[in-house]
């Protein structure tokens, strides 16, 4: 009964070594970040004050048959770990990067069909006013209706306005 807190102590302090495998960097901003992934590789090694330790490969203490075959991957596996302490970059980063693009790109097509947008109802409008401007200088006698829902003939100076205003329309829509 004595023995069941020594085996809980002896267990939680195996568990909790997992928990030490940190990294310790401090971002752009001046902050410390504490994470047990590695930071991104934009961070400089600089900054990067605390990586997780390595894990230490034992050589087998009684060479068997297949001794030569561990030492072989025992090297292969402590070469690999200085490469695998450094930062790299992860899928996430890729997918970042490639939806980054997918969303410059849409944006790029929708300022292109809102230009054409803009540029067909240029077009149009210009039409209208030359046609317009057409109509003013053939000398042909233009009436309008008023707010009262009365006709009324157009005279020199309200032609002359109205030559004004299409002349001002085709000259900002007809470039």
């Amino acid at each position: 009964m004595k023995q069941s807190p020594r085996v809980f102590l002896v267990i939680f302090s195996l568990l909790s070594s997992s928990a030490m495998a940190q990294w310790a960097w401090t971002d752009e901003d001046g902050r410390t970040v504490f994470s047990d992934r590695a930071p991104a590789t934009s961070v400089p090694d600089k900054r990067i004050f605390k990586r997780p330790a390595p894990v230490k490969l034992t050589p087998n203490k009684d060479p068997g048959p297949n001794a030569g075959a561990d030492a072989a991957s025992a090297k292969t596996a402590s070469s690999a770990l200085p490469a695998a302490s450094t930062p790299q970059a992860t899928g996430l980063d890729k997918e970042l990067a490639e939806r980054k693009k997918k969303t410059e790109q849409a944006q790029a097509e929708q300022r292109k069909l809102e230009e054409e947008r803009v540029n067909k109802i240029k077009a149009d409008n210009c039409e209208r006013a030359r046609q317009a401007q057409k109509t003013l200088e053939s000398g042909v006698r233009l009436s309008r209706t008023n707010a009262q829902g009365e006709q009324e003939v157009l005279d020199d100076a309200a032609r002359a306005a109205e030559a004004k205003r299409i002349q001002s329309i085709v000259a900002s829509d007809c470039r």
